[in-house]
Parts: C-alpha cells; structure tokens; sequence
C-alpha cells in the first residue's frame, strides 16, 4: 500500500488588523436552574433600566438615532398578562424559561420576539454565572427569604 503524508501549514499575520466581528464580546446569561437563556452583545449592567419595575430595557427594532441591540434569546412566549399601572394598563407577553417555565422578560406586542420595540429582562431573572443565583434576586421580596 502507497504510503499516505499529509502536510498543512497555518499562515498568521502579524500586521493584520483585528475584524469588527473578533473584537466584539458576546455575553452568555442564564437562567437560575442553568438553562442557557441570553446572549447578547452588551453587557446587562450598562443597558437603561424601566422605571416602573426596573427591568432591563433591550432595544430589538432599529430607530433612525438608534440601532438595535444584537441578541438571541431562548425562552418560550406563555399567555400575555393585563397588569394596572399608574395612569393606565400595560399588557406584557412574557417569556419563560423552557426549562423551569420562571419568568424571564416581556415585551408589548405579540410574539414572535423582536416584534415590541423593546424586550424588557427582569431584575434578578439572569446570571451569568450558570447555577448561580443573582444578588439582586431577592430585593425587596422579603417573605420569600429564609430564615433560620
């Protein structure tokens, strides 16, 4: 039998300059039973907050001042909520989680995702850290700590 050699060579560029896409920092966010539910390209902390209930505002349409945020969530749309709110009612479609159906975020208008403006992320819904529980899970929820 011909006896088989393979060759390869791996060529590098010392004065090439890095692409838009080798640079960008992509940010992985789970849920608190682990599942994988976010990633994103920004990091949670530097995204503006709601005032009502102090969610994470993601923007999902592009406006002519403001492009929209780059991100891919894994959460399973469930029955839309009624809620009253100062002034008036807001309807939320939610999304939960696919693993432990916890709620995750909401958006204003029907699914699919990115159909609302914005896609809103709880407080205290996403770690990144899998496994791990967030430290601002808890605030203000009192009776659901325990105590000893």
């Amino acid at each position: 039998m011909p006896k088989v050699v393979s060759r390869s060579a791996v060529s590098s560029s010392t004065d090439a300059q890095p692409t838009a896409s080798s640079t960008a920092a992509l940010r992985v966010y789970y849920c608190i039973c682990g599942e994988f539910i976010l990633v994103i390209e920004k990091s949670l902390t530097v995204l503006p907050k709601r005032k009502t209930d102090e969610a994470i505002i993601i923007r999902s349409q592009d406006t002519p001042s403001d492009k929209a945020v780059v991100f891919k969530l894994n959460a399973t749309p469930s029955e839309p909520v009624l809620l009253e709110r100062d002034g008036g009612h807001e309807r939320q479609y939610r999304f939960t989680c696919p693993r432990c159906n916890l709620l995750v975020g909401y958006q204003s208008s029907p699914p699919p995702l990115k159909s609302a403006p914005f896609l809103y992320i709880l407080k205290g819904a996403l770690t990144q850290m899998q496994g791990q529980v967030p430290k601002d899970a808890l605030d203000g929820d009192s009776d659901s700590m325990i105590t000893s």
